[in-house]
């Protein structure tokens, strides 16, 4: 224990060193030298920030951009990330008017509006540490104000024209005094530092909470005069007598975030106008001052209709950019989600079978998918087409399609925290050291009954949907158990599938097969090939359009020079686990659900449950009760 305690605190002393080592003092001059040689330390706000997402990396995927900067934190919301990068930040970032526009990212509760918001600042903090992500400001301002900012008005288009850089924006009351009363007037000489945003430390960062309408003040967001101050410098509208702490002065050159914007009095929202708009904000006895920062609030939808429906607020509508952030619709995503707020629990010691997760992950996305209207697709197809999953008679083409019936799916449904509260629920209730899907489920649907939002019209639907949800894991269950009985599993498939490949090779060729052990020709065995793909439901009529694609899928292995294997292509794999587990059904009902197991199949479910924890990832508390519950689904 005291080895880590000296570790981290040799850690905490390296940051600091690390830290301080970054600092920066010197003259405008000498500032001026910097960003001749690197031009993006005066980018603004927007840019910033854009160019701090683009630096964690882009991965385009399926025609996407994937944005790093989110990826480990942010699930299932790839699209929804994507616009807000390219249709606000991106243009914000090139000085388009959309940067004059308040972002208001929109949706339903614990859909990761927080969490974007919370990534952006926690982001900017690290990324002013960074040499791309430097920023510099008067020394001794309170609103860390932009050195630029010194050049006079009239000069800006040479210097525009020299350095390339755009200035915006005019001198702070409180710097102008200081600039003729500290140096004289002599620009070149005032002192110049770096500076690092931090939330905790009101730099760059700042967020605001509105509270009771009549009891907040304006200073919160703008400052306030320091009256024991008056005495000493005589007028109110002398800066010196000014404290320039409000959220807007302390987030300038960085971001504000304002959490229940919609609910602000509307003396607040006039002042964002203007900031949004103009890049100014009016405070005290002073001219308007200047400020360059990324407005950022999130609401939910309710709000935000009731907020666009007062005429009152038509002018603020205007000046918002609403980005809608809806609840994630992939069920592999949804469990991603899960697992992560297991992890940051007091829960992570709880053994969480295989599949449990996936389970309530499920129900969920079935509470915010809308009912298709594309023939042929049902809620359950849907979701699979959704997870990237392969669904015979459609593709991609249909995916885009089917997301662009409802343009505002996934703003309803069931939330994650509602989910790892029954978990932590069925916990704390079977007070064992491992949970399973059925114990998840059970306790979904238990606390519908608690849920007080949910109508009863939803509580149908949703116990509905936990009982599609538990046939997708009876189906998942099985297959678990399937692998885990065949011995050397995957020796039986390779073999099975090689000698399905041999007569689906023969059949489309018409060509004949010669016996192994009697060297006789004999016809391709449709016995066999038809009893493999009956398991994935492809009809008579179709099973020469499979064998084709199986051939064509081979001969394109062959001429790229790779080996078709068991792996290859999906659809077959799945055919050929449910034949083996077809051949099997009978000695695995016997031995799961005997009471009295005799010796051989004592030893028959020691082996599976061995392998079961060995290669499938449960304990054997898990184990024992999924192989209890297979051998009961199969006596049914």
């Amino acid at each position: 224990m005291e080895v880590i305690i000296i570790d981290i605190l040799s850690r905490v002393r390296s940051y600091k060193e690390e830290v301080d080592s970054l600092k920066w003092e010197g003259t405008f001059e000498e500032y001026l030298g910097i960003i001749k040689e690197r031009p993006e330390v005066a980018q603004t706000a927007h840019s910033r920030v854009y160019n701090m997402i683009k630096s964690s990396g882009v991965e385009e995927r399926d025609g996407k951009k994937m944005y790093q900067f989110f990826g480990k934190e942010i699930f299932g919301l790839e699209t929804a990330l994507e616009r807000l990068v390219e249709e606000y930040f991106h243009p914000a970032a090139r000085r388009l008017d959309v940067r004059k526009r308040i972002l208001l990212l929109m949706g339903p509760v614990s859909g990761g509006k927080s969490t974007i918001v919370t990534l952006l600042k926690r982001g900017l903090e690290h990324y002013s540490r960074t040499d791309e992500g430097a920023v510099y400001a008067i020394k001794g301002c309170p609103m860390h104000e932009d050195p630029l900012h010194l050049i006079p008005q009239h000069l800006r288009e040479d210097f525009f024209k020299e350095y390339g850089i755009r200035i915006e924006g005019s001198l702070s009351p409180l710097n102008t005094m200081r600039l003729e009363q500290e140096y004289g007037g002599h620009v070149e000489d005032v002192l110049i530092e770096r500076i690092f945003f931090s939330e905790d430390k009101r730099v760059g960062i700042g967020t605001f909470t509105p509270s009771d309408p009549k009891s907040q003040d304006i200073a919160d967001l703008t400052g306030s005069i320091d009256f024991s101050t008056i005495a000493e410098y005589g007028s109110e509208s002398d800066p010196r007598a000014y404290r320039f702490d409000g959220e807007l002065n302390k987030a300038n050159r960085g971001m504000m975030e304002f959490q229940e914007m919609l609910k602000l009095d509307e003396k607040f929202l006039w002042h964002l106008l203007s900031l949004t708009q103009e890049g100014n904000f009016k405070a005290g006895r002073f001219a308007l001052i200047s400020a360059d920062e990324l407005i950022v609030a999130h609401t939910n939808e309710t709000e935000y209709r009731t907020f666009i429906s007062n005429k009152k607020n038509e002018a603020l509508h205007s000046r918002i950019i609403v980005m809608p952030i809806p609840y994630n619709l992939k069920v592999s995503e949804e469990e991603r989600i899960y697992a992560k707020m297991i992890s940051e629990s007091d829960m992570a010691h709880v053994h969480i079978a295989p599949h449990a997760l996936r389970a309530a992950a499920i129900f969920s996305v079935l509470t915010r998918l809308e009912i298709p209207k594309k023939q042929g697709i049902d809620l359950v197809k849907k979701m699979r087409l959704y997870d990237g999953e392969s669904v015979e008679g459609f593709n991609s083409v249909d995916v885009e399609e089917l997301k662009k019936e409802h343009q505002n799916e996934g703003m309803n449904g069931i939330d994650p925290r509602y989910v790892i509260n029954r978990i932590s629920s069925a916990i704390i209730r079977k007070e064992v050291p491992s949970i399973n899907a059925l114990d998840v489920l059970r306790s979904l649907k238990e606390g519908l009954d608690q849920h007080a939002s949910i109508s009863e019209e939803d509580r149908e639907k949703y116990m509905n949907y936990i009982a599609i949800a538990r046939k997708e894991y009876d189906e998942i269950a099985k297959n678990e158990v399937q692998k885990a009985f065949v011995y050397s599993y995957e020796e039986s498939a390779k073999h099975l599938m090689n000698n399905y490949l041999d007569n689906v090779e023969a059949f489309c060729n018409k060509n004949k097969l010669r016996d192994p052990i009697t060297g006789e020709e004999m016809n391709p065995d449709e016995k066999l090939m038809r009893s493999i793909e009956e398991q994935i439901g492809i009809s008579e009529n179709a099973k020469r359009a499979f064998r084709e694609e199986i051939l064509i899928r081979l001969s394109a292995f062959a001429r790229k020079g790779k080996r078709f294997d068991y792996n290859s292509h999906e659809r077959l794999r799945e055919a050929i686990q449910k034949k083996l587990f077809a051949d099997l059904k009978d000695v695995v009902k016997i031995t799961t659900s005997s009471t009295t197991p005799d010796e051989s199949q004592l030893k028959k479910i020691n082996e599976v449950v061995a392998r079961l924890i060995d290669k499938h990832g449960y304990d054997s508390n898990s184990a024992n009760e999924l192989l209890r519950y297979v051998g009961s689904l199969l006596n049914r």
